[in-house]
């Protein structure tokens, strides 16, 4: 699993039928200490995520291990929509504490 900041959408009206019906976000990696890290990845949404909002993805054959996603052409899927996180006895995120 990954942490991950949602940064954008992404439609696609025209698409492989095992993937009609879902939602698609884009997807900036986060380190450990809530820095975005360079790049991104187009995310199958499983779990109703926001732009800005911070979630949990999985990339590879784990994208495909879903209820949603199970045996579809998926490379990357949201999971969770992160609460808050701690790393070494310090908050670094608190969905509560933001804006």
């Amino acid at each position: 699993m990954l942490l991950g900041k949602v940064v954008g959408t992404l439609v696609a009206t025209r698409k492989e039928p095992a993937m009609e019906g879902f939602r698609f976000l884009v997807v900036r990696p986060l380190d450990a200490k809530g820095k975005e890290l360079e790049g991104t990845v187009v995310a199958v949404d499983a779990v109703g995520a926001g732009v800005e909002e911070v979630v949990l993805y999985a990339t590879g054959s784990a994208a495909r291990q879903t209820v949603a996603t199970r045996d579809r052409p998926c490379d990357a899927v949201i999971m969770a929509i992160v609460d808050s996180w701690d790393v070494e006895g310090r908050e670094v995120f608190n969905k509560a504490k933001t804006g």
